[in-house]
């Protein structure tokens, strides 16, 4: 997210924006709870670049988490991956706070925006090596493409809104934007955790409709990472189709 998170109505978007007034109205809820911690860290004297670098080197740990549990964990244990999800959200909050910080503190600029865009960037690349790197390296293949799917999706999101604003067109909504999957894939990792914890890490649910087994206790991660592929990717190309149609209106 970028540093200047302060909400803003986006009056300009060329999207329909009326169909994300419950994402609006949560974003101003989570940030009133934040606001205490905030105050903290601007007392403290922290910077929005210190703590979106921190946001980043959670997100090295998140990789590192899944690389040790790909090379040393069993094929059942989904531990490793509850405890990446943990991670995950931790290092979300870094995300959301920064921007509250530069603005609260009057600490926002050009550049501090740029790097917190940047970082993020680089954030959200090694979040998902480390998750490709677990699921083909303990043979979900598949799944291992999913969440490449997925990757590409969200970065595409970015550099959407990143070209289309160079252009100076407003393109700041759709869906699974950044907070979206970053929570998406920190829960699921948690809940995939905890169940192959208490019950079992390859507990395989029948569908007899079909003959086979099509649900186990990695599918509690893999089908959110599934949402997240099919969505983000979505939402670039409808960001695309709609800069399409604002430019041609312009220019005619």
């Amino acid at each position: 997210m970028f540093q200047k998170l302060a909400y803003e109505p986006e009056q300009n978007s060329i999207f329909n924006t009326s169909h994300f007034s419950m994402r609006e109205r949560l974003k101003i809820f989570l940030q009133s709870l934040l606001n205490p911690i905030v105050k903290q860290f601007i007392a403290l004297g922290i910077t929005p670049n210190i703590i979106t670098t921190i946001g980043l080197l959670l997100n090295v740990i998140v990789a590192c988490i899944f690389i040790i549990g790909a090379e040393k964990g069993e094929h059942t244990d989904m531990s490793y991956i509850g405890w990446a999800g943990g991670t995950i959200l931790f290092g979300g909050l870094f995300d959301m706070i920064d921007g509250q910080v530069a603005r609260m503190g009057k600490m926002s600029s050009r550049f501090g925006a740029l790097f917190d865009s940047v970082i993020d960037r680089y954030s959200e690349l090694i979040m998902f090596l480390g998750i490709c790197y677990y699921l083909v390296s303990q043979h979900y293949f598949m799944s291992g493409l999913i969440a490449f799917v997925g990757l590409i999706g969200s970065i595409m999101v970015s550099y959407t809104r990143a070209r289309a604003e160079g252009l100076g067109i407003p393109c700041k909504d759709g869906l699974m934007q950044r907070p979206e999957r970053i929570i998406s894939i920190g829960l699921s990792a948690i809940v995939c955790g905890i169940t192959g914890h208490y019950f079992n890490g390859n507990h395989r649910l029948s569908i007899n409709i079909f003959g086979y087994d099509g649900f186990e206790t990695i599918s509690i991660f893999v089908i959110p990472l599934a949402l997240i592929a099919i969505l983000a990717n979505y939402t670039a190309i409808q960001r695309l189709k709609a800069c399409y149609v604002y430019l041609k209106n312009q220019d005619s």
